[in-house]
């Protein structure tokens, strides 16, 4: 509910012209160049460790298999409805799961530590499949060298591999018993500047929903009426997607490749998410539908409350 009355804030900041399109187009590239990159940098380093790494290795793995997998129904779902001028977005949205914020409250009520711990090690894939196979979705069908180029440059891809980077060579807690003679020293002016990123990075989820608000609040009235693409969106990413995959891992499973319960239905909750929160920023930054994301976001979400649960006991009690 709180997310909904957030994007209500910026439907009503939209519509009663306290934010404009152009600043709602700034907002959104501030969001995906700086706010974004900062919380998936300080994600990344507050999360992963060595010990993290060896425990869970395949998991970032199996998170980049689920959003291919999605990608692929993506494209079967939205070419059967029609395709269209927002085909790659709607192909971007179903391939993009709400992977962290949505099922970690989720898992942690179901698995306890181990589930948040499995949550974290599948962030790592989904953020790099973000911004290399999201992306490219988004920009372009036809890869070349200058797009290579700005893809492997963007910050979100930066973010991610500084991120797990430094939290191999720096663990988290190499600060702690630090006194008040080292205030200037090297140790923890770095943990100023990870304490600055962390706030900076904490407005992205308030930030994206107002800004999904702006983008809805930005429609005409007949625009909020659902659309073959929108129809293929929200089948595909609630439906489809998570089938397919629970169907893929389970006959990986029969020849051999397992995964644990707790990790496989980790998985199995993540591939049945709405769309992904960010993906209206995402798609505002790289020339996407930004109108069919607002609304993929809103229903969908608001789908999920039903489909999510019923999903899971059918999982639960099929698979098991």
């Amino acid at each position: 509910m709180a997310m909904f009355l957030v994007m209500a804030l910026g439907w009503g900041a939209r519509r009663g012209g306290y934010i404009t399109d152009s600043i709602g187009q700034a907002m959104s590239r501030m969001l995906v160049d700086f706010i974004f990159p900062a919380l998936v940098f300080t994600q990344m380093l507050a999360s992963v460790n060595l010990e993290i790494l060896r425990a869970g290795w395949y998991l970032p793995l199996a998170g980049i298999a689920i959003m291919v997998i999605a990608e692929v129904v993506g494209l079967a779902a939205v070419s059967a409805a029609g395709g269209g001028s927002g085909r790659k977005t709607a192909v971007f949205l179903v391939a993009m799961p709400n992977w962290i914020y949505l099922p970690l409250p989720i898992v942690q009520g179901l698995f306890g530590a181990a589930g948040v711990r499995d949550i974290l090690l599948y962030n790592a894939g989904f953020q790099l499949a973000l911004w290399t196979i999201g992306v490219w979705t988004l920009r372009s069908s036809a890869p070349d060298l200058k797009s290579l180029k700005v893809l492997l440059m963007n910050p979100g891809l930066l973010a991610t591999a500084a991120g797990i980077a430094l939290a191999v060579v720096f663990p988290a807690g190499t600060m702690a018993g630090r006194d008040a003679a080292d205030l200037f020293s090297p140790a923890l002016l770095g943990l100023a500047a990870f304490q600055a990123l962390e706030m900076i990075g904490s407005l992205t989820i308030p930030l994206s929903l107002l800004v999904t608000g702006v983008q809805l609040g930005g429609l005409k009235m007949k625009d909020y009426l659902p659309t073959r693409s929108l129809w293929a969106v929200l089948a595909g990413r609630l439906v489809l997607a998570p089938l397919v995959t629970v169907l893929v891992f389970e006959l990986l499973a029969l020849c051999g490749l397992r995964l644990a319960e707790i990790p496989r239905m980790t998985g199995y909750l993540i591939a049945a998410m709405p769309v992904a929160i960010s993906c209206s920023i995402v798609t505002e930054r790289f020339a996407g539908e930004t109108d069919l994301a607002a609304k993929s976001i809103f229903y969908s979400t608001l789908a999920s409350i039903a489909t999510v649960p019923v999903f899971y006991c059918l999982v639960k009690y099929c698979c098991f």
